[in-house]
């Protein structure tokens, strides 16, 4: 390692809460020549989650023994370990699934340009080539395969799908108003990576035209849900929800569908920026908050 300059990683730890996990890793750490600079640790719902920031630069373990060695104290207590390094360079790399509606692509795109997204879109994947000028305008990468009417085609889209995300490999996938469903092998091959943004309130109004059913009940108030896809359609763990107010009487189909559009694309591009920044743990199939990588920023050559 460096002598002279500090080597960063973040070490994240996370499961059910008990007694003596900050020990066990600060002296699994220590006993090795690393140097704490900082942690956080919080206890939500008898979940124990801790980020510690550690500098390796006099680190006696190579990264491999070290990443090996802190997976298999996790394994002994039940905790889940994730070692990652500052500054490697490496930009987290999304692929955007579309279909035809452009409002949440372009919102993506927006913060993409403004350098606000957190990550680099890829690739923009589609069953359709509606919106490849949107993607030409932002010199990015559109391909499409036509999802078709029949079992047959569909079939044959989502397999040459799951083939371009293999050979992309995003760490998220991003559905942005995708309407195909994925096949069980796309959702067990990005585990926790795919985020979805749904037109309703989940659980209420699941399945097609959400805002529809909306204007229909009567309901005072609707919105959106940003989730991560699970092999049950619209039942993954919920990201980040918001409403609107609908004024029964007033309001038409068409006045809630687009109110609802521009709060689609807000919700989905926050949910993506918690991703990117890490400041999501998926436990018990429900979605906890943390401080992000952000926190531990640090000026470049300290």
């Amino acid at each position: 390692m460096n002598k002279t300059r500090k080597v960063l990683a973040v070490i994240s730890v996370q499961g059910r809460d008990q007694k003596g996990v900050v020990a066990k890793f600060a002296t699994y750490v220590a006993n090795r020549g690393i140097n704490i600079e900082d942690m956080l640790q919080r206890v939500v719902g008898g979940v124990f989650i801790m980020d510690m920031l550690v500098d390796l630069r006099d680190m006696t373990d190579s990264l491999d023994e070290l990443i090996t060695g802190l997976l298999a104290v996790g394994r002994d207590i039940g905790m889940e370990v994730r070692v990652a390094l500052q500054r490697t360079g490496r930009t987290k790399r999304l692929a955007v699934l579309v279909s035809r509606e452009p409002h949440c692509l372009q919102a993506l795109l927006e913060l993409s340009v403004k350098g606000q997204l957190g990550g680099d879109i890829v690739a923009i994947l589609s069953n359709h080539d509606f919106l490849k000028p949107l993607a030409d305008d932002a010199g990015l990468i559109f391909r499409h395969h036509p999802s078709g009417v029949d079992p047959a085609q569909k079939a044959s889209h989502l397999a040459w799908l799951l083939e371009e995300l293999r050979l992309l490999e995003p760490d998220l996938v991003i559905l942005a108003r995708y309407m195909q469903i994925l096949t069980p092998e796309i959702v067990r091959a990005f585990k926790s990576k795919i985020i979805n943004i749904h037109p309703s309130l989940l659980p209420h109004f699941p399945g097609a035209s959400p805002y529809r059913q909306a204007y229909e009940s009567g309901v005072r108030v609707t919105g959106c849900t940003a989730h991560f896809v699970t092999e049950q359609l619209d039942q993954g763990p919920i990201i980040l929800q918001d409403v609107f107010h609908i004024n029964v009487g007033e309001d038409s189909a068409d006045d809630v569908r687009e109110r609802g559009l521009a709060l689609e694309a807000q919700t989905l591009a926050k949910a993506v920026q918690y991703f990117l920044n890490e400041e999501l743990v998926v436990l018990d199939d429900k979605v906890v908050f943390k401080p992000g990588i952000n926190h531990f920023a640090r000026p470049a050559g300290t």
